[in-house]
């Protein structure tokens, strides 16, 4: 049962329900900027790496301390493919993405998300998607596009073709990483489960940032504060937020804190233009719009996908 106009159950009060929604909303938004600063002296991969290796053997632990329960070989087999597709792709894809492309045009092609779900889950299942749906796919799309048109999106640098190409992937594999943990053999513990696929992404950037001789370009005595303090802060993000998402789907409607997905652009946008000076032109506005839009038809009233953003 729910009460007043925001699909609030019983047990959340309205206060907790709006600061939850805000963690997700701003601290989730506001990784795209974390990971600006985080790879301007630390290497991408290696980051990406250190951060989940971190994040992951944190949840795990409060996940054992619990008593969660012990995984089988496949349910790990099972997290360590989850952990790849989302984390390493995915995840890793945003991050090497973001030392070419701005951290607000970043937010807006990886909020592409949910359409790869639908497309993935319609050749998965033959769930034709609703007209609303489909649509919200062309819109999004036509964000997408309107920042790959050279020159018009305004910005001094351009946006990276390259950069953008591995932000579609990204956001694809996040989807099809996201759609196979849905459905395959996994600790019933949420917390438990996510620790575990951060364990293997964390590994797997690990190894990523190796093979492709990101130690030999690192130095520690080269790392700035900011750099220092955005991964501390990416580090907290992956737990804190997590952990708030998670309750909030327990105590409000999944449409409403679906929601995150097309306010995150939003503020990842807003947060580059104030903090990091990245420029905010009328042609990046309506790719913004676009975006935001597509993602609200995909996303609104349905229940969010399993999965968290970077």
């Amino acid at each position: 049962m729910t009460r007043g106009g925001l699909g609030v159950r019983k047990e959340a009060s309205r206060v907790g329900l709006i600061l939850g929604l805000a963690v997700i909303y701003v601290v989730w938004g506001s990784t795209y900027l974390a990971i600006h600063y985080a790879i301007e002296t630390v290497p991408p991969f290696l980051m990406a790496g250190a951060r989940f290796l971190l994040a992951g053997a944190l949840l795990t632990g409060w996940a054992w301390a619990r008593r969660d329960g012990r995984p089988t070989g496949r349910q790990w087999r099972n997290a360590a493919v989850a952990g790849l597709l989302m984390l390493l792709v995915g995840n890793g894809g945003v991050t090497w993405a973001q030392q070419t492309v701005p951290s607000g045009v970043a937010s807006l092609v990886a909020a592409t998300m949910p359409g790869w779900l639908v497309v993935f889950e319609w050749g998965r299942a033959g769930r034709r998607p609703r007209p609303a749906v489909a649509a919200g796919i062309v819109v999004g799309l036509t964000g997408v596009a309107v920042l790959g048109l050279p020159g018009l999106v305004g910005l001094s640098d351009g946006v990276s073709l390259s950069g953008t190409a591995a932000l579609l992937v990204a956001a694809a594999s996040w989807a099809a990483g996201s759609l196979f943990a849905r459905h395959a053999d996994l600790p019933r513990s949420p917390t438990l489960t996510t620790g575990m696929e951060m364990l293997a992404g964390g590994v797997a950037l690990t190894a990523t940032g190796v093979l492709t001789g990101e130690p030999d370009r690192f130095d520690p005595v080269d790392v700035s504060a900011a750099s220092a303090a955005a991964f501390l802060y990416l580090l907290a993000a992956a737990v804190l937020a997590l952990s708030v998402y998670t309750w909030l789907l327990t105590v409000a409607d999944p449409g409403l804190v679906g929601t995150y997905a097309f306010v995150n652009p939003v503020v990842a946008v807003l947060l580059g233009w104030a903090v990091a000076g990245e420029q905010l032109t009328p042609p990046v506005g309506l790719a913004a719009a676009l975006v935001v839009a597509g993602v609200a038809l995909i996303t609104w009233p349905r229940k969010p996908s399993r999965g968290n953003p970077p």
